[in-house]
Order: structure tokens, then sequence, then C-alpha cells
């Protein structure tokens, strides 16, 4: 197998055997859930980095719903919904926007206090602790709280913890890094 072959594989690493069912403006609907995996980076040695990421099957072929906002993926969050080309699984795409903003936090001296404090105050803004490992946490919170908001939240809580850092996932381009994506305008104050 070249590199290039195996440079990304987007798995269905499992499928849950049960069905899950979730409500939706028709009803209530089954669902499968599946384990795929994305492009997340590259490591020291220039070596692609992939994520799992767990996401509900949708109805399209190669079409997914992301059940839990990336810790390290760039530009998705919690109930966006994308596609992922079958013949270049490195590639993905993003189909429509849940409105979520995706918030990554990381810091190496552990992050139990730091979440404990945070996310009762992320929940009370509606927002959801989707990802939690030993030096990183992954949250959403939905636009419409206003950046404003949600920077002030996220600069508190860093001051608190030294050596915590926080950044966006989802709005500057994943090319440069500092050019914003303007997907939310459709999102403010539409609630």
């Amino acid at each position: 197998m070249t590199t290039s072959d195996s440079l990304i594989q987007v798995k269905q690493a499992f499928l849950l055997e049960l069905p899950f069912y979730r409500h939706d403006e028709v009803g209530l609907k089954q669902e499968q859930e599946a384990i795929i995996q994305l492009p997340a980076g590259l490591d020291d040695e220039g070596q692609q980095v992939l994520e799992q990421l767990h996401v509900y099957i949708l109805g399209k072929d190669a079409h997914y719903e992301i059940k839990q906002t990336p810790l390290f993926v760039r530009n998705l969050a919690r109930g966006d919904i994308i596609s992922v080309d079958p013949q270049r699984p490195e590639i993905f795409k993003v189909l429509e926007r849940s409105g979520n903003l995706a918030v990554r936090i990381f810091r190496k001296q552990g992050l139990d206090d730091l979440e404990l404090s945070l996310t009762p105050q992320v929940e009370k803004l509606d927002g959801k602790l989707d990802l939690q490992t030993a030096r990183g946490l992954s949250y959403s919170l939905h636009v419409n709280l206003g950046f404003a908001a949600i920077e002030t939240l996220m600069d508190n809580a860093m001051a608190a913890f030294p050596g915590a850092v926080w950044y966006y996932g989802n709005v500057y381009d994943p090319a440069d890094g500092v050019t914003p994506l303007n997907w939310w305008s459709s999102f403010i104050n539409q609630i």
C-alpha cells in the first residue's frame, strides 16, 4: 500500500447494532451512528493525523451529521452536515451549518478543574461539552449568543487557569487561519 493509498481512510469503524432514535421536525426517526476518520493536521514528521468523529449516517451516500464538535478537525461543529468524497476520503465538504461555534481548549497541566468550572457556565447558555480528553475540551455554543459573550466567557476561564488556551474551530479558514469564514451571517438573530 502506498503512502497516498493509506493517507486517509474514512472508515465506518463500527455501526451500532441497535438503532438509534431521535426526534426531528417530522417526528421520531431511526438513525445509525458510525465513526469516521478525517484529517486533523500533520504530526512532527509531516505525517497525516486523523481524528475519529462520531456521526449520524444520513440517508444519502457519504453524508453525515457531526455528533460531537471535533477537538482537532477544523471547520466543523456539532450538528453540521458534511459529505465525504468516497474516492478521496481526505476531502470533506460542509453541506449545512448547524449554527454552532466550535470552541477548543487545551492545557498541558490537565483540564479537570477548568472543565468543572466552565461547563456549567456553558450549559447555562445552552452550550454543550462535546469531548473531553486529558489535555483538550471541545464545546459547541450557538453563534446567536454572540462572539463577544463567548469570547468573554472563554477569556475569563483561561485567566483563572494558567496555561490554558482556547481557539475557535470553525471560524477561520483552515488554509490560512486568519480569514473569517463568515458562515454565521445567515444565523445571526434568526432564532
